[in-house]
């Protein structure tokens, strides 16, 4: 009894019903989907990740539907899009971003080229919704309220659907053949347009509609005087461009100095040296950095020989000639005039100083309130102060582009939704975002960008020929494959390799995996070679994040 008692050796817990021997289990792997930051980047709000995948694999139909989910232009936004989305690509930090926009313009050319059409829409609701406005916001809440099921009628004083998508970005850039397809297409969806019709009073046009989404673009130039300037010699950047659209103004001779550095100024560069101009300069009063235009508008623009005088200011207008005002950065980075003079030859100035939304006839509805020329909104609904009232697009605070647009029509387009059906729309919880930190790049090799190939800047100068070309198929592929699916499982097969105890169980292409915990030991070995962080190690008895993914047949 004594020598037991020095024994300091616990007794084994027999018949405790555990068959387990060595340490017991204290975390476990779970299957988690982060957030890619293409995704998180995309203003439009694509998962463009998935639509990567199915190119990758060869379905370019099922990528093309996969995008249209989120957005119906992809021929449109693969051409005019800025590409937030490659700036925060992974890849970006490796061998260069992946072309997710040369992709998208190459599915949505291929749908164009086979005919495709939208998903089947929902079973009609009976709703019927007004937007006003044919632009890249309107378009893209008639889409999603028609695939939602709700009838949708687009009014717009223009003679043609676009908005500025076809009156104020030129052809070289975006071919009006592509607009009018992915129109068309829309057109054929069920989407009513009544083109030609001004809106004057809101109020009265929502006769027989149950709500309204007002995307009126920004139309309205902002002007300034300068002194002794002929009026017949200044035009507006905005008029001058849709009047090339029209067909209004077919050429311009002498030499032409655009005011502005956005990149509507970048634009009526182009155009205008496009039309004869026999020098083109461009006077901006801030510096390259501080320009609001993209950078590659004004590489593309001083590529095809328009020069641009930054830190200058128009202060008086001669008969061949402006007088221009040297600036200089203050200590807060701000311009300041000198007081030294320089002249300019010209014979033509465009304003390309900004542009306004026409919300004038808005004005009269009670419980909209503005800040000068936008709508004030709810930020997650688009709702103005007026219950049924939507506005999105140019016409609310927001940076002013299509992909924006597009994005606020989609998002607008659920809000409406929920309202008529009476509830409130809440927007999706996102996961948090797949970081360049949070991967392991052992996985992946070295496969550099395809470029697109463009034509030369003395040749495209004169003709208003598209740029840019676009991938091959197999091009599109490559570009597709060079994706790193962050934070995503691509089924690799990495996890069911590595694990030493035969725990993890493959469910399948396109099904993923699940973990067999009567096995696990929770060791690690699946965390630490994942090449994507598409697993996570918690706790043994911590809750599950909400971003856990659950296999078919998985309990929580």
């Amino acid at each position: 009894m004594a020598e037991q008692e020095r024994d300091l050796t616990p007794l084994s817990p027999l018949g405790t019903g555990r068959k387990r021997s060595g340490p017991v289990r204290a975390q476990r792997p779970v299957y988690v989907d982060l957030l890619p930051p293409c995704n998180a980047g995309c203003p439009a709000g694509e998962n463009i990740q998935a639509w990567l995948a199915l190119a990758k694999a060869g379905d370019t139909h099922g990528a093309w539907h996969q995008l249209t989910q989120d957005n119906p232009f992809p021929a449109i936004h693969g051409r005019v899009c800025y590409h937030p989305c490659e700036t925060v690509c992974n890849r970006g930090l490796m061998d260069g971003s992946v072309s997710i926009h040369a992709v998208e313009r190459h599915l949505g050319d291929t749908a164009i080229a086979e005919g495709w059409s939208y998903a089947e829409p929902r079973m009609s609701t009976g709703k019927h919704v007004l937007v006003v406005g044919a632009g890249p916001s309107g378009l893209s809440a008639a889409y999603h309220l028609t695939r939602l099921g709700h009838r949708v009628t687009v009014r717009d004083n223009s003679q043609l659907p676009g908005g500025m998508m076809r009156y104020g970005i030129p052809a070289y850039r975006l071919p009006r053949d592509v607009i009018d397809a992915e129109i068309d297409r829309l057109r054929r969806y069920g989407v009513a347009f009544e083109q030609n019709h001004t809106v004057t009073d809101l109020q009265e046009e929502m006769t027989g509609f149950d709500a309204a989404f007002v995307a009126v673009g920004a139309h309205l130039s902002k002007r300034v005087d300068i002194p002794n300037g002929d009026a017949s010699r200044v035009l507006d950047a905005v008029s001058f461009l849709r009047d090339v659209e029209e067909g209004g103004r077919s050429a311009i001779t002498g030499r032409v100095a655009v005011y502005g550095g956005g990149n509507t100024a970048m634009d009526a560069a182009r155009v205008a040296r496009r039309l004869g101009a026999d020098d083109t300069i461009i006077v901006y009063r801030r510096t390259r950095e501080q320009m609001p235009a993209h950078e590659e508008e004004a590489a593309d623009a001083e590529e095809e020989g328009i020069r641009i005088n930054w830190l200058r200011t128009i202060s008086e207008m001669g008969e061949d000639d402006l007088t221009v005002e040297i600036q200089e950065l203050d200590e807060n980075g701000r311009p300041q005039p000198t007081g030294r003079f320089e002249k300019l030859e010209a014979d033509t100035v465009i304003l390309a100083l900004g542009q306004e939304s026409d919300t004038g006839f808005l004005k009269n509805i009670a419980g909209l309130t503005f800040d000068g020329d936008v709508v004030q909104v709810d930020p997650v609904t688009l709702m103005t102060g007026a219950p049924g009232i939507f506005a999105g697009g140019d016409a609310v605070p927001s940076e002013r582009t299509v992909t924006v647009g597009v994005g606020h029509g989609k998002k607008a387009a659920n809000a409406i939704d929920a309202y008529l059906g009476g509830g409130k729309f809440l927007p999706a919880h996102k996961h948090p975002v797949a970081d360049m930190d949070k991967l392991h790049l052992w996985y992946f090799g070295d496969h550099g960008r395809r470029q697109q190939g463009e034509l030369d800047p003395s040749a495209r100068a004169e003709v208003f020929t598209e740029v840019v070309a676009g991938l091959t198929s197999e091009e599109a592929r490559y570009e597709a494959g060079r994706c790193l699916s962050c934070g995503n499982c691509f089924e690799c097969d990495g996890c069911l390799g590595s694990c030493p105890d035969d725990a993890i169980i493959k469910l399948g292409k396109g099904h993923r995996y699940r973990f067999d915990y009567s096995k696990c030991t929770g060791c690690g070995t699946c965390f630490r070679q994942c090449p994507v962080h598409a697993i996570e190690m918690i706790g043994e008895h911590d809750r599950l994040p909400g971003n856990v993914f659950l296999a078919p047949g998985q309990e929580a």
